[in-house]
């Protein structure tokens, strides 16, 4: 699917000199005007033949002072522009797919933020030898490799404070990095935030049936069915699946649940991505029915799974489900784009997310809890873990379960947190704080939160960012 290309056309610069100029973003297409600050793309270049795409912007204050921030997406096989273009960055791709608007609320007006495609295959990202089979583990290392390429290409930044960001399937990837990163002193890591991430299969299965049931999805006899015949006392095992009963009424909640017409990263929004019918990305329940298999074998066995419970005998397709990605798929496939990004004409068309990547990904982990044990046993790092509360594809509950599952010390219970609207104070979500990490909601927000609630999103990016409280 990938031509080979040579790598030198990619390196752009020298150790300890300043900014790649060859990859600098000098006219960017769909502008009025171009930026004050400078953006940069082009690839960086790791073992293995593999080269993966960055997009750089700068912070609009100071770059010198501000934090650099890598933002990564989720998927598996999905990419981070996704990120830039609809959610944080300084432009949003507009409906028409060829004019950008500027973002008030970018992320990039406190920090420098590296949006990077990962792993190879997701985007413009590529490999020499065109495998993509990957997992987990290799990841991680690959992301490390990039980074340390990217600090080599921007030695001005390379003492700057640092964070590690994502979503969704990145609850996976950042702290998976972050232990990497963890251990290099010459990268100055202060802390990681994670959106709506995967974080436990087992509880986002178990927390999905309570929160399909409290937000009106399922019918109280359903609810009383699977409760009589999952749980007992008060502990419920919906995985059940030698007991036919218990396995009946789950199938029969998922269906509801997984109902095509149902926006599962937004409850409240309507289902505009896709054809009606249509079953897009459910990843995160991989292993939810195969917890111990990560072959294709397996994962062939949970799409067939997923078709019964569905009722529906559909194509599983790739791309964010219920979202219309026209627009930047479009934007990103104008070939005057694809030049000012200095995308090689010889790399195929850019997808939002990548099937290949996405089905053969070897999903190691069950869940990030020794992650999550590395990173806080140091007591050097802030984490900030937030969810929209209106998704479903990684709910809130599942998340405040897995967080409370950790054991920390609880140093201010939940409560609401604050923000600023004009000269309204509005209550933004709920917060709770524990040592060197804070639990936050993000009301009416769905999966993509600084897409549904970009004030708020920015509002909360930056008491994190200037450690400030909640």
């Amino acid at each position: 699917m990938i031509l080979p290309l040579l790598c030198l056309m990619f390196l752009g610069g020298h150790p300890g000199e300043a900014a790649p100029e060859v990859d600098k973003i000098s006219n960017l297409p769909g502008l009025d005007n171009q930026p004050s600050f400078q953006q940069f793309s082009g690839f960086l270049n790791i073992s293995g033949g593999k080269h993966l795409h960055y997009w750089f912007v700068e912070c609009q204050d100071d770059p010198k002072s501000c934090p650099l921030v890598l933002w990564l997406n989720g998927g598996p096989g999905c990419s981070s522009l996704a990120g830039l273009l609809t959610e944080h960055g300084p432009f949003m791709v507009q409906p028409d797919g060829r004019t950008l608007r500027n973002n008030e609320y970018s992320w990039n007006k406190i920090a420098n933020v590296l949006y990077l495609e990962s792993p190879a295959g997701v985007g413009f990202s590529y490999s020499d030898d065109k495998e993509y089979e990957i997992g987990d583990s290799q990841t991680a290392k690959d992301n490390y490799m990039a980074l340390k390429d990217f600090f080599r290409l921007f030695p001005e930044v390379s003492e700057n404070d640092f964070y590690i960001t994502g979503e969704s399937y990145g609850g996976f990837y950042v702290p998976a990095l972050a232990v990497e990163v963890m251990k290099d002193s010459s990268i100055n890591l202060k802390g990681l935030a994670i959106g709506n991430g995967i974080t436990d299969y087992l509880l986002d299965q178990d927390s999905l049936m309570y929160f399909s049931y409290y937000h009106g999805i399922l019918h109280i006899k359903s609810w009383s069915l699977m409760e009589s015949a999952c749980c007992k006392k008060k502990s419920c095992n919906f995985l059940d699946y030698e007991n036919e009963e218990c396995s009946n009424a789950v199938e029969d909640a998922f269906s509801k649940a997984f109902s095509p017409m149902l926006n599962m990263y937004n409850l409240y929004q309507p289902c505009v991505g896709g054809k009606p019918g249509e079953i897009r990305d459910y990843g995160n329940y991989v292993k939810v029915y195969h917890p111990g298999t990560m072959s294709i074998e397996g994962h062939s066995q949970f799409i067939t799974k997923l078709r019964d419970i569905s009722r529906l005998n559909m194509t599983i397709s790739m791309g964010v489900p219920c979202v219309d990605d026209t627009d930047i798929t479009t934007y990103l496939n104008n070939p005057k784009v694809r030049s000012a990004l200095h995308i090689p004409d010889e790399l195929p068309r850019w997808e939002i997310c990548n099937d290949k990547v996405f089905r053969d990904f070897e999903r190691e982990m069950e869940n990030s809890r020794e992650e999550y044990y590395q990173l806080l046993n140091t007591k050097k790092y802030r984490i900030l873990v937030y969810n929209g509360d209106a998704d479903m594809a990684c709910n809130f509950l599942g998340i405040e379960w897995y967080v409370h599952s950790l054991g920390m010390k609880v140093l201010k219970s939940q409560h609401p947190w604050m923000y600023k609207d004009g000269e309204q104070t509005q209550i933004a979500g709920y917060a709770t704080q524990y040592a060197n990490l804070t639990l936050l909601t993000i009301k009416g927000a769905g999966h993509m939160v600084p897409t549904d609630k970009p004030l708020e999103a920015f509002q909360m990016f930056r008491r994190f960012i200037k450690n400030e409280p909640f």
